[in-house]
Order: structure tokens, then C-alpha cells, then sequence
């Protein structure tokens, strides 16, 4: 490796949870007792017993979807992954975007391979702590999205009441058919919710431009129970005092932005890491609920229903409770505002150990 005839030390920075980072380190140890390849339409909801610290609660349908079939590209994109994941653990410290008091169990497990782990997150949240101190602003002024947002969603947030709207986005690459789209809008509007739901361009696909066409249809009955934008400006969005859910895709950027504010979630994930996030979001932390591999509009509308009215306050607690100790986390003296205060002087005695030699 270029960087050890350098003898310059590495640091590998991982961009997704840590409970994903190990789910993929594992799997050349899960399919040597057997738990893969899956076997047609064996029991998705099996337990996977050889992830370490996960034995208790990760099924075979929450491993990432490339596990699904195994004899497909997909098992070239697995090894592809798991090659990466484990060639990272060679470096002299891992990076990862999460606080001690969100991955704690599974950081131990990572720092059994390796020991330097640098646990600074949630990020977004750690650069606004820093930025208020220094400048006295958020950095919530500039935008880090290569989409156009739509602001007047904001305006329309302002006059709805207090946790009353649910948040309906699946990030910046996630697409869905034409009757996903439906489904998941009937069972909007079937909850009796406020929403507001972002639908990007050429997101919805459909024969023949019928996905832009629902789109505007949906956009018509919904004026009076919800909102449609191609893109909203999502950390503003949820750190909205009107928003009291958020129906996502459990990307981890999008999983953390939640955290930090405090919105319980309603987990539908696609691809990578999300089935992995959804099930932690779920279970672990129970700070939502997890509707993967399906959807269906009377489900869409139970489960926005529990988080919306019949669980609310069960859900806001528990949300609440860890917003505040992530938040803590990245505040002076925190975990990860310490973490990251080490990172910085680790790598400056690195350099000059290495301009002394």
C-alpha cells in the first residue's frame, strides 16, 4: 500500500453506521456457518446468530440487500463491500459519523479489530456546535445539497400547529414505482395526518410520463391535508417545531438529522445500509417503527396513525431522551466533541513524529 512505503499513517473515514460497517465485516463469517446464501423463501425474520453484540435482534431481512441473491451482480457488489470493509481495519484508525452513546456496543465489537476508533458524530450537528462558538451562527445558512430546495414548505410548516405534520422524504437517489407512490399517498391521507412530502423530479417511474402525472394529480387532492415539493431543505424541516415524524429511507445522513431534533421515524428503507439502520432505529433505540419490504396503504396508515397519535408521546419520549444525550455529545466536553478534539492533535503528533524521522 502506497501510504506504508510512505510510512505515512492512514485514517479511514466511514460514511455509514457503524452497526451497517459491522453487519458487512461479518458476512464472510455468516455465510461460513451457513446463514447465506438464502434459500428461496426461507424465513426472512430468522435471527442472524454470528454478528457479534447483533445476535439478539438482527433478522435475515435486515441484512443489507445485496445478501438477498447471492447469484446475481449483486454478489460482486457483497464482495466488493465486504473486500473494502476489511481492508479498512488495516488502517491506524477508523472515523465513523456517530456518537459513543448512540453505537456504543458495536464500536466495542469494531475496536476488537480495530483499536483506534474515532467515534465524532453526528457530524452536522458537531460542525453547528463548533461554528456557533466560534462565529455565533448556524451553519444552517448554507446549503450542502446539489438540489434546488423549495422553500415554501417552511412557510406552510409556520402555519400548521405544534408535532402535528409528518415528513415524508427518501433521500436523493431512492426512486418508486407509480403504485408505491400511491399506495404510500392514500395511506397519507387515510392517517387524517398533515404531511409533507417530497417527491424529486423523475423520481416516480411510470410508462410513458405517467410518474410526473400522478405527481400532479396527487398534488391537487392533497391541498387541504398536505404539501408537495420537488426537495425541501431537510435540517430545517426537522428541526421544525410543526414536524412530529419523519417517514424516511433511513439513509444514515437522514437517520442522524432526525436524531438530533428529536423526530421519531417510520423506517422504509431501499438499499445499503438502510435495512440495517431501520431495524437499530426500531428495536435498539425503539425511537420508530420499521415497515420494510412492503408497501401497502393500510400499514402506511397504522404506522403513521401509532406515531402520530396512538404511540406519540411514547415515541417523543423515547426520541427526546436520545436527542439529549446526542446533543450532549457534541457540546464541550462531550464524547464526540472530545473525539474529535483527539483526532486533531493524534494526526498533528503523527506529522511532526514523521517530519523528525
Amino acid at each position: 500500500m502506497l501510504q506504508r512505503r510512505l510510512e505515512s499513517p492512514l485514517f479511514f473515514f466511514c460514511t455509514s453506521s457503524p452497526c451497517s460497517f459491522w453487519v458487512y465485516y461479518s458476512i464472510p463469517d455468516i455465510i461460513q456457518v451457513g446463514e447465506l446464501p438464502i434459500n428461496g423463501t426461507e424465513d426472512m425474520d430468522r435471527l442472524m446468530t454470528t454478528v457479534p453484540g447483533m445476535e439478539t435482534y438482527l433478522r435475515c431481512r435486515d441484512l443489507p440487500t445485496f445478501c438477498r441473491k447471492l447469484d446475481t451482480e449483486d454478489s460482486i457488489f457483497m464482495k466488493l463491500v465486504v473486500e473494502q470493509t476489511r481492508k479498512s481495519l488495516q488502517a491506524d484508525a477508523l472515523i465513523l459519523n456517530t456518537a459513543e452513546e448512540l453505537d456504543g456496543p458495536i464500536l466495542s465489537q469494531i475496536r476488537t479489530k480495530c483499536p483506534r476508533v474515532y467515534a465524532v458524530g453526528p457530524l452536522h450537528a458537531q460542525l453547528n456546535t463548533r461554528l456557533n462558538a466560534k462565529h455565533g451562527e448556524s451553519y444552517d445558512h448554507f446549503s450542502n445539497t446539489l438540489w434546488e430546495v423549495d422553500k415554501s414548505c417552511i412557510f406552510w410548516l409556520n402555519k400548521q400547529p405544534g408535532r402535528s405534520v409528518i415528513y415524508v422524504s427518501f433521500g436523493s437517489i431512492a426512486s418508486m414505482s407509480r403504485e408505491q407512490l400511491v399506495e404510500l399517498w392514500y395511506g397519507l391521507l387515510n392517517s387524517k395526518t398533515k404531511f409533507l412530502l417530497v417527491v424529486r423530479p423523475n423520481s416516480v417511474i411510470g410508462k410513458d410520463g405517467e410518474g410526473e402525472d400522478v405527481v400532479m394529480e396527487l398534488m391537487e387532492k392533497s391541498k387541504d391535508r398536505g404539501y408537495i415539493v420537488n426537495w425541501a431543505p431537510q435540517e430545517a424541516v426537522l428541526n421544525h417545531p410543526a414536524i412530529g415524524g419523519f417517514f424516511t429511507h433511513n439513509g444514515w445522513n437522514s437517520t442522524l438529522e432526525s436524531v438530533v431534533p428529536g423526530v421519531p421515524m417510520i423506517c422504509w428503507p431501499q438499499f445499503a445500509d438502510q435495512h440495517v439502520n431501520s431495524r437499530v432505529v426500531s428495536v435498539v433505540w425503539k425511537v420508530g417503527l420499521d415497515m420494510k419490504d412492503v408497501c401497502d396503504s393500510k400499514i402506511v396508515e397504522k404506522m403513521v396513525k401509532d406515531v402520530m397519535v396512538d404511540r406519540k408521546e411514547e415515541f417523543a419520549k423515547s426520541a427526546s431522551e436520545m436527542a439529549k444525550v446526542t446533543n450532549q455529545s457534541v457540546n464541550v466536553g462531550g464524547s464526540s466533541y472530545s473525539n474529535l478534539d483527539c483526532l486533531v492533535e493524534d494526526i498533528r503528533i503523527m506529522s511532526l513524529k514523521k517530519l523528525t524521522k
